[in-house]
């Protein structure tokens, strides 16, 4: 199945694995942002792969010191730079490496890890680039690892020769007015081309302490780089936002209102505010953005205040978030990339006063009147369902159907993935390009209209694969 294609194929299927991983979840009261279970990187791939072909003796203390014993025994060590990736995995007797249910690779023994079980080791060539791939090992015929999440990025991923890097604030503290005290950690990064005389485009993350590591599975900072310094996005300042802390402003009405949340669904008072901040249906975190972290921003750098040049971007509940802000607050933010979408009930009668939740955005899109926005989607079959928030995927597809019926300049990106950061990093750049096609900053507004390529095509359907059927 290609990743993006008009037939999306769901997969329903009940194993007691997923049950339970699924069981862990909704027990939380907060579904966060995914970690991907990353690789502990600790040694790059290319290092990796020289010390394997040089058949070095000191390749299995590396593979170990790179990955670490769990995740060797888990069949979920790989590290990659571009399209060249080194995997390793524990078994006690030779396994193969599958990529993208393609041909079988045999794994080579680390000399030196014996007795068994012994550490195998492959490297392989993971194309195309840009994209999401998925891998698994074969031990004895038994799958091991079947890693869903396996980005490869393309050169735009990394720091290209010439590019001047921007420059990453140190944390700053929001304290806010809207949220009673609430305090918020961002960041603010400054493109090496911005001139104070001229004003910058603006770019919100939520979650944004996850996007500022430029060697993890996530190069955020290295897109924005080069895509700024190649003209294909423009020169923009970004803001870097996590989730705030209301533990320390008790007696106040949004205080109660979370710890009320938490005694009746569990977490932690100190990490509470991400679900009421960014799953709740209403203007007040996008005013909190505008009112209250952008205008601090705007104190100290030159900002556009059109909308046509403020973009707004974030996974799972951040990517709601996101949707929500624009949606609520059109003449503000008209950019919006959403990843792995929460379009779901997580903070549906919470509050009285909120009537709708994030599964109603499908019809309100249809029902309520259009606003000029431009948006990417992007989303995966084996994304989360639940007994509480339902079946993410076809909430996405649903958005993406209401978009497309009411000619929304829009783009939906869909492939095998779970719930994850990595599907959207792997596409990041292509992300940003197709978001700030078109851009000129002579301009101060554009009405957004779907490409013709988009135009041409029909609705989503759903086909599902691996159910019994008489058809």
């Amino acid at each position: 199945m290609g990743e993006d294609c008009r037939t999306v194929r769901l997969t329903f299927t009940i194993s007691i694995m997923k049950q339970s991983l699924l069981l862990l979840l909704v027990l939380s009261s907060v579904l966060p942002c995914p970690a991907d279970n990353p690789p502990a990187g600790k040694i790059p791939a290319p290092e990796m792969i020289a010390l394997a072909q040089a058949h070095s003796p000191k390749l299995r203390d590396s593979i170990e010191y790179c990955f670490g014993a769990q995740s060797l025994k888990d069949g979920t060590a790989w590290v990659g730079e571009g399209p060249e990736f080194f995997f390793a995995v524990e078994a006690a007797t030779a396994p193969l490496l599958v990529i993208d249910e393609g041909e079988r690779q045999p794994m080579l023994p680390v000399a030196g890890s014996a007795p068994a079980p012994l550490l195998w080791y492959a490297i392989a060539h993971v194309e195309p680039v840009g994209r999401l791939h998925q891998f698994y090992f074969l031990v004895n015929g038994i799958k091991l690892g079947e890693h869903p999440n396996l980005p490869v990025f393309g050169p735009l991923s990394y720091r290209l020769p010439g590019v001047p890097a921007g420059k990453l604030s140190e944390t700053i503290v929001n304290i806010s007015k809207i949220y009673d005290g609430m305090k918020s950690n961002y960041w603010i990064y400054v493109p090496a081309q911005y001139d104070p005389k001229v004003p910058a485009a603006v770019m919100v993350f939520q979650d944004g302490g996850d996007y500022l590591n430029r060697q993890g599975n996530n190069n955020t900072l290295n897109v924005i780089d080069n895509l700024i310094a190649q003209k294909k996005i423009p020169v923009m300042i970004c803001v870097f936002i996590d989730p705030g802390d209301i533990s320390d402003s008790p007696g106040t009405p949004t205080y109660a209102f979370v710890k009320g949340q938490v005694d009746r669904w569990g977490g932690t008072l100190k990490d509470a505010m991400r679900s009421p901040l960014y799953d709740t249906v209403s203007d007040r975190y996008a005013r909190f953005l505008r009112d209250e972290v952008l205008v601090e921003v705007g104190a100290k750098y030159n900002l556009r205040k059109d909308a046509y040049s403020h973009a707004i971007t974030g996974a799972s509940s951040g990517g709601i978030a996101s949707f929500n802000a624009a949606w609520q607050l059109p003449d503000s933010f008209s950019r919006v990339l959403v990843l792995v979408g929460a379009f779901a009930n997580r903070q549906w009668k919470e509050n009285p006063a909120v009537p709708d939740g994030g599964q109603d955005y499908p019809d309100k899109i249809l029902r309520e009147p259009k606003r000029n926005l431009r948006i990417w989607l992007r989303d995966g079959s084996d994304d989360l369902e639940s007994e509480r928030w339902g079946s993410l995927p076809l909430n996405n597809i649903r958005v993406a159907n209401a978009l497309k019926i009411r000619d929304y300049d829009f783009h939906f990106s869909f492939g095998k993935g779970v719930h994850s950061w990595a599907q959207g990093a792997a596409e990041f750049p292509k992300e940003m390009i197709w978001l700030w096609r078109g851009y000129d900053p002579a301009k101060t507004s554009e009405e957004f209209k779907p490409d013709p390529e988009e135009k041409s095509k029909p609705l989503f359907r759903v086909a599902i694969i691996n159910r019994d059927s008489d058809e």
